[in-house]
């Protein structure tokens, strides 16, 4: 049962962290269409959005189980 509760905040844990990623993507999209974009700004989002990445594929990893072959 406790595993149930695990996977229920690891889903919701996910689908904060997938939208923020959306949202970012958006934002980059944005900002590049700019005819001179903040590079800085650029560059962190972009390094925000390979960290959202890692932790989405983390907290993918923990909800798969491992299969033995």
């Amino acid at each position: 049962m406790g595993t149930q509760v695990d996977d229920t905040q690891l889903i919701a844990r996910l689908d904060v962290l997938r939208q923020d990623h959306r949202d970012l993507d958006a934002a980059i999209a944005a900002l590049a269409i700019v005819p001179v974009p903040d590079q800085l700004q650029l560059a962190r989002f972009k390094k925000r959005k390979l960290r959202l990445r890692d932790e989405i594929a983390m907290l993918e990893d923990q909800l798969v189980p491992d299969i033995i072959a």
